[in-house]
């Protein structure tokens, strides 16, 4: 028992860490260079997310930056759950703080919508189509990037009480919070009627 006592919390750090790693790296910004369109971000809000990688014009590198931020979101849980599975709790919040504040970036990371959407594609399947839906849906009627992203995020833990998961319901309150949180700026655009529309050239 001492031996497993000492291992638990060994494990559940090492899944921090790597999750931590595999978030912190900013698809964003790296596919951009890659393409020879500069530092993403010198570009439009400065953020590395899939949004702002579109004001480049280049749909493909956005739509690859959402996928891979999605994906990191996803492989980073699918990890622990297939090899450290008490770690799995651990590894979401380390991949989700790794792409919101990366060490390499001076902390300066995405908003989080697309890597928490990865994450509960394993975690919570139903969580995730609600939170595809809802984000679809107002990206398409609404046509604001911010809204649809803050109101995908808050549908995760609200689905979350509604089937009961009592056990991750904190957890993702918490990342909730913090992607309104990284969306503090575009709350007072959005209250200043300021907030540009996808599609729309920004005043």
């Amino acid at each position: 028992m001492p031996g497993w006592a000492i291992l638990f919390p060994a494990m559940d750090g090492l899944s921090f860490f790597i999750a931590y790693l595999l978030g912190s790296i900013p698809f964003g910004l790296l596919l951009t260079a890659l393409a020879g369109e500069g530092d993403i971000r010198e570009i439009g809000s400065g953020n590395i997310g899939a949004t702002n990688v579109l004001r480049t014009g280049r749909k493909g590198l956005a739509a690859a930056t959402l996928v891979l931020d999605c994906a990191k979101g996803a492989a980073a849980v699918l990890l622990a759950q297939n090899f450290w599975s008490h770690g799995v709790p651990y590894a979401a919040a380390g991949v989700f703080l790794g792409h919101l504040y990366p060490v390499w970036l001076k902390f300066r990371g995405g908003k989080g919508v697309a890597t928490f959407f990865g994450i509960l594609i394993p975690l919570l399947p139903t969580a995730a189509a609600v939170y595809a839906a809802v984000w679809l849906i107002l990206l398409l009627t609404v046509r604001i990037s911010s809204v649809a992203g803050m109101a995908a995020a808050a549908s995760a833990p609200v689905t979350a009480a509604i089937l009961g998961n009592e056990a991750i319901f904190p957890m993702l309150l918490g990342f909730a919070l913090l992607v309104l949180w990284k969306h503090r700026e575009n709350i007072l655009r959005l209250k200043a009627g300021t907030e540009p529309r996808i599609g729309r050239a920004k005043a």
